[in-house]
């Protein structure tokens, strides 16, 4: 007996107003697990789309926070802005899945190196949303984040 799996529909600006908590970690290029991390995000709805305040605690104690200001284009498309974003993040969202793609200046080795991010974020059952960034710079892949999302 075959049955198939309910695949919910995704909208970001509804799924992202309200808190949730991720769990993650980044995996180099080479398949080791360099970094996990949690991650507490509150969102909210705005007139133009939604707000993300994310904070990161990592394995080594670090912390990071991060704000996101979304809007939303109409037709599945999305803006993104945040402080080390180089330009503007654009996304693209069909049925349950959103292609996210931005440069971001990220912290390594005691300086800001820019490099680009392309995610993958997939709305599962459950109102579990499990996204993969993988992660370049010019060109070659650096290694990727996987990270999954759960309402708190």
């Amino acid at each position: 007996m075959s049955e198939s799996i309910a695949i919910p529909p995704f909208l970001p600006e509804r799924y992202f107003a309200r808190r949730l908590e991720a769990y993650g970690v980044f995996v180099d290029r080479f398949g080791t697990i360099r970094r996990q991390f949690e991650v507490a995000v509150s969102g909210r709805q705005t007139e133009s789309g939604f707000v993300l305040d994310e904070s990161f605690r990592y394995d080594d104690g670090e912390t990071e926070e991060r704000r996101w200001d979304v809007t939303v284009l109409g037709n599945g498309r999305y803006e993104g802005r945040c402080a080390d974003v180089v330009g503007v993040a654009r996304g693209v969202c069909t049925a349950n899945m959103l292609s996210w793609r931005y440069s971001f200046r990220l912290a390594m080795y005691g300086r800001k190196v820019t490099v680009r991010f392309d995610d993958v974020m997939v709305l599962q059952a459950g109102d579990i949303l499990v996204n993969r960034a993988t992660i370049s710079k010019a060109g070659c892949r650096l290694g990727e984040v996987l990270l999954s999302f759960r309402p708190s």
